[in-house]
């Protein structure tokens, strides 16, 4: 009886299961037609996102392109305008030194034009003491034949002033000291008065230093101070004035000859020398005027 009664009852219950069953159906139905319409809506705002963001991404493209453009723009002018500025600036300057090397052209021409003016001035001076020399010996008589003595004082030169010089000058470098002191000696004694007899005189000095004859020196130095007062060769006279005294030991003397160097030639390189020469005496300045000379 009971499973009839149990069967009974399944089947009357059997529709509200039926039921309930085809309601979750269609619920579930329901949620994946939302939850589809969800992603439609999420796509959808996908893709506008997507264009938007496109569009963005080509309007900085397109700027930065006409940036780009913008400063190759600024870029082309600043360059055209240093160019510009390059050849106001080079012109000018290119000027100036073709100025410069065409002045500096003329200019060494004009040395070398006056250099040659000052050989052929020191040329004619030396033929116009030859000439002078041969009218003097004009009036005089005859030398006394070889032997015989001493030659007279007005006898006339043995070679021109250039060539007795650069005889003298080239013995002195060949170690021919004697010969050359001869020959120096004889230019004074024709040519005293042309350019190169100071050189001559501080020469014979010279020669006497070297010889270890430093009273010959000193004397000879004092001859070129004496007699060119004004010469060029001076300065480099009392400087070995000072060396010879030292030699001799006169060092007070000495000390008044690198003086009188330094004070009168303060911008001459031997000047320094001088100097050099005080400290060394143990004199703690060289700018003291020096006396006048008493040797």
């Amino acid at each position: 009886m009971y499973p009839r009664m149990l069967a009974a009852l399944a089947l009357l219950a059997l529709p509200y299961v039926s039921f309930a069953q085809k309601k979750e159906y269609v619920q579930l139905q329901r949620d994946i037609a939302t939850l589809q319409d969800q992603m439609r809506t999420l796509q959808r705002t996908f893709d506008e996102k997507m264009t938007a963001l496109t569009v963005l991404v080509q309007q900085t493209l397109e700027s930065a392109n006409g940036a780009n453009k913008a400063l190759a723009v600024v870029e082309a002018r600043v360059n055209d305008r240093l160019a510009e500025q390059e050849k106001k600036l080079t012109l000018p300057t290119a000027s100036v030194g073709e100025k410069v090397d065409r002045m500096s052209t003329e200019f060494q021409q004009v040395r070398e034009n006056l250099s040659d003016v000052l050989s052929r001035l020191g040329k004619l001076e030396q033929r116009m003491v030859d000439l002078s020399n041969e009218f003097r010996t004009l009036g005089q008589p005859a030398p006394p034949p070889p032997g015989s003595g001493p030659a007279a004082f007005g006898a006339a030169p043995p070679l021109s002033a250039e060539q007795l010089y650069e005889n003298a000058r080239r013995d002195t470098m060949g170690g021919k000291s004697d010969l050359a002191l001869q020959q120096f000696a004889d230019y004074l004694r024709f040519y005293g008065s042309t350019e190169n007899a100071p050189n001559a005189q501080y020469w014979i000095g010279q020669i006497y230093y070297d010889k270890g004859d430093f009273e010959a020196a000193l004397k000879n130095f004092d001859l070129l101070l004496d007699n060119y007062p004004d010469s060029r060769k001076v300065a480099d006279a009392l400087y070995m004035k000072g060396q010879s005294l030292l030699k001799l030991n006169r060092r007070a003397d000495a000390a008044r000859a690198f003086r009188e160097l330094y004070t009168s030639y303060p911008k001459h390189e031997l000047a320094t020398k001088g100097c050099s020469e005080l400290k060394r005496m143990g004199y703690a300045s060289c700018g003291v005027a020096a006396p006048k000379r008493r040797d």
